[in-house]
């Protein structure tokens, strides 16, 4: 007999013991983006590998090592999306909702990519990303910054800074690429086998290296603040003073590039000391050439991504989790007590729709039905047996509370439910 079959190494199930919390999470999420007027956009896992490749950067990691990428049955090369911008990009080429028009989006779903897995970081991952399209000013980058420092606050989050930089338009990144590259040329000896190998295709991914041996060389590498064009400048000026006004605290940080070919202008990395390296739980910055590049007009595109697993450990390490508990649960004795039960229970969904509370199923004896009762976290059983069915009523004891039991018709259970306001 064959062992059971596992799931695949990095992506894992949820279990019903954490669904709680992730559906807690997003139900801010939703809240949250609805107050600030954005709306849901749902795209597909499947994409064309070219869409990837023509907007993350053919020589990324994320292109070179770690899409999960297939051909299909009619030999087109399709991949498992590895991010969502790129996809909300085509997205909004394809169905008209760009070109001279400004979208509020957001996102969230499974995203894929084929690194070692960590805490943290897995092979099936979950984002929650938002994108604005066709404002250029920075007022809409400093929005887009408040959004997550509520989020956090709403959360009950600490310790997470901010990050900031600004990579300048395309063509005053693109000098300063070659002013970059002939610094490091300069340096081949000290670079490691990856900055040599990133040295022609993404230079300025050299500058977010974690390797010791190569910060003296890099601190004195020529600063992308000094090769700035005005206009970034003056556009990286007005964000600061936004956030100034609203007092939001930051960092500037002029190693901070991201890892994606697309962005320019403002970047930005919120980040937390408690989860090791994978220190950065949202991030995020300018792509205004990522619309153009996939064969839509010029519009201007900002946006930001999170991890939601890595914003779920967080919340784990700083909060006691409390499991998922019900409110009522139903105690059901003998057949004829079964069947009232149930209809007795839809009763009370109809007047309560968010109550929690489990009708027992399967029979057993009173002492087993009231350990599943204390177990599931319940704050009254109702209890149904012979003798309250001949009375056309239950017995509800408090499970949580010293409080004597009490009787309760069945006329008036669904009022005595409401008047318990436990949901």
């Amino acid at each position: 007999m064959s062992k059971f079959i596992k799931s695949i190494r990095g992506m894992h199930d949820v279990l019903p013991d954490d669904s709680h919390r992730w559906q807690s999470f997003e139900a801010v999420i939703r809240q949250l983006m609805a107050s600030y007027g954005y709306r849901e956009i749902r795209m597909p896992l499947v994409e064309s590998t070219d869409l990837f490749c023509r907007s993350i950067g053919e020589v990324t990691d994320i292109v070179e090592k770690e899409m999960y990428t297939f051909d299909d049955r009619n030999g087109d090369k399709l991949t498992l999306r590895p991010e969502g911008t790129a996809s909300c990009v085509r997205a909004g080429i394809q169905n008209g909702l760009l070109h001279n028009q400004i979208q509020r989006l957001w996102y969230s779903g499974p995203m894929f990519r084929h690194e070692r897995p960590q805490k943290g970081r897995y092979r099936q991952f979950h984002q929650f990303g938002v994108e604005v399209y066709g404002i250029d000013t920075p007022d809409i980058d400093a929005e887009l910054i408040l959004i997550g420092a509520r989020l956090w606050k709403q959360l009950g989050l600490q310790g997470i800074r901010l990050e900031l930089n600004t990579l300048g338009s395309n063509q005053a990144r693109t000098e300063y690429k070659q002013v970059l590259v002939d610094y490091l040329d300069q340096h081949r000896d000290v670079l490691d086998e990856d900055s040599l190998r990133r040295l022609k295709s993404n230079p300025l991914r050299i500058l977010d290296s974690k390797n010791p041996a190569m910060k003296q060389m890099l601190d004195d590498a020529p600063a992308l603040m000094d090769h700035l064009d005005d206009e970034s400048r003056q556009q990286f000026a007005k964000l600061i003073a936004s956030l100034d006004a609203a007092g939001i605290e930051y960092t500037i940080n002029p190693r901070l590039v991201r890892g994606l070919d697309y962005y320019c202008k403002t970047v930005f990395e919120w980040v937390t000391d408690e989860l090791g390296a994978q220190g950065t739980i949202c991030a995020g910055g300018r792509y205004d050439g990522l619309v153009e590049q996939l064969g839509g007009k010029a519009t201007p595109a900002v946006g930001f991504a999170l991890g939601m697993e890595r914003i779920l450990a967080l919340l784990e390490s700083q909060q006691q989790q409390q499991a998922e508990t019900i409110d009522v649960y139903m105690v059901l004795l003998g057949e004829s007590s079964e069947i009232k039960g149930l209809q007795l229970a839809e009763e009370i969904r109809e007047q309560a729709p968010t109550l929690k509370m489990i009708a027992h199923c399967g029979g057993g004896s009173i002492k087993s039905q009231m350990k599943k009762a204390d177990k599931s976290g319940a704050e009254i059983a109702i209890i149904l047996a012979e003798t309250e069915l001949e009375n056309k009523q239950v017995t509800v004891k408090y499970l949580r509370e010293k409080k004597e039991q009490i009787a309760v018709s069945f006329d008036n259970l669904s009022e005595f439910i409401g008047s318990l306001k436990i949901s």
